[in-house]
């Protein structure tokens, strides 16, 4: 191998890429006519599994093989990569009755899964291959044989796995897509595989994961109180506002510091009593809706604050716009 530099011009460097692209588009194009009832019953079998998808490959199709895995276990079809090396020195182990077992293997030859199929077989697990034809011991061994079509590799010596590797993936993507809708997985059980994922926040996030509850001390004042008391008391509170109550803790009203402001403004007697300032009917949410949702109703009304309320209209918790930005909820 030469290691002198290229001899190719950018205009050749790009030909030859838009050729490779074409190439597996072609692969992709001759798998759409391998998709039959075949399909459907390897989409049967997963479905009626009790156990877990267990997907095996060898070299770059092993690779293929955890990323299939992967989808199909964010998206409600349990399953993990199983290499095929390693399964004939134990991990095999991983391999129960209740499994299903997806082996991809291109020729349908890998030795190291062959060597797994009489241990399959006696365990009586259903077998799905995916290979390029039906002509391996693979395919032959399986209960349902999903083909790719023998298509041209992308690489120029037509040896590196490309347009097959790409075919494959694609199928996988297909079989869990098809699940999906099966399933009718949402976008909120995605989320529950996605906890970290800012789609996870968004979905999984709630107010009361957020909000700052009375056993805080919350900003609190009587409603016949002075104006004067209230800058104290939203000093304390830290959350840019205080809530107004009546005698029996009621809650009437709010006053924040963008109240405060106007009223300065305006020269307000600080002696004033608060409720001649609050505002009354302040917005409410329940602790149990999505942090997500909270901030759509403070965007939609200009407000920073919203109030969680029991039942007997007692203050019981504050959320702020601060608390959802911190939490990176959108």
């Amino acid at each position: 191998m030469s290691n002198t530099q290229s001899n190719l011009t950018h205009e050749q460097f790009i030909s030859t890429a838009i050729e490779a692209i074409n190439t597996e588009i072609s692969a992709l194009a001759l798998l759409t006519e391998q998709i039959d009832d075949r399909f459907a019953q390897a989409c049967d079998i997963i479905l009626a599994c009790q156990g877990r998808v267990v997907v095996t490959g060898m070299g770059k199709s092993g690779l293929i093989g955890r990323k299939i895995a992967a989808t199909f276990a964010s998206t409600g079809t349990p399953a993990f990569f199983m290499h095929p090396g390693e399964a004939g020195h134990g991990d095999l182990g991983m391999l129960v009755k209740g499994d299903v077992l997806l082996a991809i293997s291109n020729s349908g030859e890998s030795d190291e899964i062959k060597m797994l199929l009489p241990v399959v077989k006696r365990l009586e697990i259903p077998l799905i291959s995916i290979s390029r034809d039906k002509r391996g011991m693979l395919p032959r061994s399986a209960d349902i044989v999903l083909t790719l079509g023998k298509s041209q590799e992308a690489c120029p010596l037509n040896l590196a796995p490309t347009s097959s590797t790409t075919a494959t993936l694609a199928l996988g993507d297909a079989l869990a897509v098809a699940l999906v809708h099966a399933r009718n997985f949402t976008s909120e059980d995605f989320a529950l595989s996605h906890p970290a994922g800012a789609l996870g926040r968004q979905l999984l996030t709630r107010v009361e994961d957020l909000m700052h509850t009375k056993s805080e001390d919350l900003p609190l004042i009587h409603q016949q109180a002075p104006l004067q008391d209230a800058l104290f008391t939203m000093s304390a509170g830290r959350l840019g506002m205080t809530v107004v109550i009546d005698d029996s803790d009621r809650v009437v009203g709010v006053f924040t510091d963008g109240d405060l402001r106007r009223g300065l403004e305006k020269g307000i007697d600080l002696q004033t009593p608060m409720h001649e300032v609050m505002v009354s009917n302040p917005r409410r949410v329940s602790k149990t809706m999505r942090a997500s949702d909270a901030l759509s109703v403070m965007n939609e009304n200009g407000i920073s604050q919203l109030l969680i309320i029991d039942e007997q209209d007692r203050l019981e918790a504050i959320i702020t716009l601060h608390d959802l930005l911190k939490a990176g909820v959108k």
